[in-house]
């Protein structure tokens, strides 16, 4: 931790340990995203999903 006049003003972590967080925070992101969409009824039923998926995977 560096602190600026007694008080915490950054904290110095590795590249891994930051990057773990990273991806982490992407994760929690991608949930948060997916719990919108539900609470919004953006949603599909699963062989809607299997088609437009299929565009890709072809």
């Amino acid at each position: 931790m560096i602190t600026q006049h007694g008080l915490p003003a950054a904290y110095l972590v590795d590249v891994e340990s930051y990057q773990k967080m990273e991806a982490r925070v992407d994760l929690l992101e991608g949930v948060a995203k997916g719990e919108k969409a539900i609470q919004e009824g953006r949603v599909l039923k699963n062989s809607e999903a299997k088609q437009r998926m299929g565009r890709w995977l072809d």
